[in-house]
């Protein structure tokens, strides 16, 4: 079983949880995610079967879309309401307010890693340092917020409701704390929703609770590998060039439709004149060719 399935996760899950049961219900010994959602967030959560694993580490779009519930006026140790009660104080501050203040986070913007996160510091994870009562330096972070928005604000109870869509390695949580500190006080994450990720939506996705019945019933449709790439460009190729390529050997650009327009990297998706994707093929100019980038 080959490809990609989308899972909506549920709370109380890892996303280590998420791949054991899919592996178990699909009766798969490959699986993989393709990135981590904390127990109690929920949503769009891609998991890789069989030889799609070996997609795991070239997916060139990793950005992501969320639905973020926070609170105003509460400070914990984890930057959500899951973590250890710091700091509290009264805040009235308007939806106005806080529109105005969205501003200075989209776009490029620099992002301290929380203590509790899985990046490592000196073969350690954040985490791990968190645990055990230890603050370490640690290196602020370029991301992109490519939109942020503000959906809801509840001004007496200080709540509300911002959609993002961000850059691999974007922590809502942090944009949450920011947001408040850049205000004048305090927040914290309250729930979160991952609505989209490498190009799949909640729109794509079945939950763990209704994926046995749904391969039961053999109405299971696996995302195809290719999915995983539409942000490449498409090249098709002939048949006999199809036959050499899905054999590992390079094509020579001159006879590919790259002969006028080629980049050095570039990576495309190689087709078969019948529009079957055969692999991913990366462009060698000093050597005039196309070469097998990865196979699957």
């Amino acid at each position: 079983m080959n490809g990609v399935i989308v899972i909506n996760k549920e709370k109380g899950y890892t996303s280590f949880d998420v791949v054991q049961v899919v592996r178990r219900i699909l009766g798969v010994k490959k699986a993989g995610h393709t990135g981590t959602l904390d127990p109690n967030a929920t949503g769009v959560l891609p998991v890789l079967l069989g030889t799609a694993t070996k997609a795991q580490d070239i997916i060139p779009n990793h950005d992501k879309a969320y639905r973020a519930a926070f609170r105003l006026g509460i400070a914990t140790d984890t930057l959500d309401i899951w973590g250890t009660v710091q700091q509290e104080e009264h805040t009235h501050l308007s939806a106005q307010e806080i529109e105005r203040a969205l501003s200075r986070f989209r776009g490029k913007i620099e992002q301290l890693p929380p203590m509790y996160s899985a990046v490592s510091v000196d073969g350690k994870r954040l985490y791990q340092y968190a645990r055990e009562g230890v603050t370490v330096e640690r290196r602020t972070r370029t991301v992109t917020v490519y939109a942020l928005t503000l959906l809801r604000f509840d001004e007496q109870r200080q709540e509300g409701e911002l959609s993002i869509a961000c850059s691999r390695g974007t922590y809502v949580r942090t944009l949450i704390d920011d947001l408040a500190r850049s205000l004048g006080t305090v927040g914290v994450m309250t729930d979160l929703e991952r609505t989209a990720a490498c190009g799949y939506t909640l729109a794509d996705a079945v939950t763990l609770s209704t994926l046995g019945d749904i391969a039961a019933a053999g109405t299971l449709e696996l995302r195809d590998v290719e999915s995983l790439f539409q942000s490449f460009p498409e090249l098709v190729v002939s048949d006999a060039q199809a036959h050499r390529f899905r054999n590992g050997n390079p094509l020579s650009l001159d006879r590919t439709a790259l002969k006028h327009h080629a980049d050095d990297g570039a990576v495309y998706r190689v087709k078969d004149s019948g529009g079957q994707f055969l692999s991913l093929g990366i462009v060698d100019m000093d050597a005039g060719e196309l070469k097998m980038y990865k196979h699957f």
